[in-house]
């Protein structure tokens, strides 16, 4: 049974009682009101999907009605009824917002039709609403969106860490967001008000990147006129953030050890030691436990750092997420491109749930905002989306482990392995797997709805 009520408005009671009787015969539920401003009245008690008025009525008739429900921003779809010698301002209603109008007398058949589309225009209207709201809430680590589990964890971790001193490591793949993170941390933290310091150890050469730590005296070597403040002295009261910590080399860990434990640290030809207050953040896109095995990352700088570990998902390990993190791109380009794009086209939503997106969140973004700056049309279109850097990423192979999944979770895998080789072409797709449209349709719905994931090619 539907959820959302319908009501009915009309001084004529025969109709208002003639209306409820069939739609409850129907299955929906039906509310009355004698005019248009008890209606009002019961429209502020309670939400309705679809409110059913008459274009005539004392006091405040149908139009006036939809013109209250449209300057409150209330999702309720309008359907008027009219006369047939009313039909041109009915006709002017739906270009104010109604969702459409019935000629009296009433036939049932299309009276059933347009209640049925109207609930559903109502129903996607309610859905995309509770996105932006869940949009809004879940953004409240600046960039940092998501609904999966995962990230949930994520968020949690970071309110319970932000108002400590402890040392944080961040791990994860590139383009899974690591610095913003790192930043929600800071301006969570007592430290909000001071700066945050970040500095790649992977972008400089070992002699430089120490410099750039630790900074030096004037005359400390050939060039150096005057003396320079490192990232250590520039932070000195907020946040540092050393991104791909483990790309540094081993000499300079040891220094980095030393400073992190005594707070102080000389620059480099001074014999001074400064004191500083620094929360530090590190992070890697490094499986940690080889890199440990390697040598490329000291174990005893990993412990100091890993007080509090944050590992980051990828994106398509939380494929739930995708179409929150597409939305929220798209609204935020859309505006600051000046472009009045309302969503996105089926076609581009099953392409971006198929796809597997090796470049996590970063290349979605980069994706969305390539598409917003395309896209010549009120919607994001598979061709708006579909860039040939995201094509050469299409997986040609699938392996399966045998024993370990089932073969609805295999079936699901190879929905979403072919959609996403094919770009999202749905009749392509159907026809490589040997299936009919609707049929992938709802396999790719179910797979998406359960969460499966596209895995690496082996």
């Amino acid at each position: 049974m539907p959820e959302a009520r319908i009501l009915v408005v009309d001084d004529e009671r025969a109709i208002t009682e003639g209306l409820r009787a069939v739609l409850q015969g129907d299955g929906y539920e039906v509310d009355t009101a004698p005019n248009g401003l008890r209606a009002w009245q019961q429209l502020q008690e309670r939400e309705y999907g679809l409110v059913l008025a008459d274009l005539r009525m004392p006091g405040l008739d149908g139009v006036e009605l939809l013109a209250r429900l449209r300057a409150a921003d209330r999702p309720t779809e309008v359907v008027i009824i009219t006369g047939a010698g009313s039909v041109e301002s009915a006709v002017q209603a739906t270009k104010m917002g109604a969702y459409d109008y019935l000629e009296k007398p009433l036939q049932l058949e299309r009276l059933r039709v347009v209640v049925s589309r109207a609930l559903e225009a109502y129903a996607l209207k309610r859905e995309n609403r509770q996105l932006e709201e869940r949009l809004a809430n879940l953004s409240r680590y600046g960039e940092l969106v998501g609904a999966s589990e995962a990230m949930r964890r994520v968020f949690e971790t970071i309110e319970a860490v932000a108002p400590t001193n402890a040392s944080v490591l961040i791990v994860g793949e590139s383009g899974t967001g690591k610095e913003l993170v790192a930043r929600a941390i800071h301006e969570r933290s007592h430290r909000r008000d001071g700066p945050f310091v970040a500095i790649n150890c992977a972008a400089f050469p070992r002699e430089i990147l120490e410099n750039e730590l630790f900074g030096h005296e004037k005359g400390a070597f050939t060039g150096a006129l005057q003396e320079k403040p490192g990232c250590f002295e520039l932070a000195h009261g907020g946040t540092l953030f050393l991104d791909e910590v483990a790309e540094m080399a081993p000499d300079v860990q040891v220094k980095l050890l030393r400073a992190l434990e005594q707070r102080s640290f000389r620059r480099l030809g001074g014999k001074r030691e400064i004191q500083v207050d620094i929360r530090v953040v590190a992070a890697t896109n490094k499986d940690v436990r080889a890199a440990l095995e390697k040598g490329e990352l000291r174990e005893d700088l990993y412990h100091r750092l890993a007080v509090i570990p944050i590992v980051l998902p990828p994106l398509r390990e939380r494929q739930g997420d995708v179409r929150l993190l597409a939305e929220y791109f798209l609204k935020r380009f859309a505006k600051e491109n000046g472009k009045a794009i309302r969503g996105f086209h089926e076609g581009a939503l099953e392409f971006l749930h198929a796809y597997r997106w090796p470049g996590n969140v970063r290349e979605l973004k980069n994706a969305i905002e390539r598409a917003v700056i395309l896209a010549r049309g009120p919607e994001i279109t598979l061709e708006d989306l579909r860039g040939p850097e995201l094509m050469a990423e299409a997986v040609r192979e699938l392996r399966l482990p045998i024993g370990q999944i089932t073969a609805d979770e295999a079936e699901r895998r190879l929905v979403l392995h072919t959609v996403a080789l094919v770009g999202g072409d749905l009749t392509r797709a159907a026809r490589l797997l040997g299936k009919d449209v609707r049929w992938l349709r709802r396999r790719l719905d179910e797979a998406v709805r359960g969460g499966a994931t596209v895995p690496e090619p082996a």
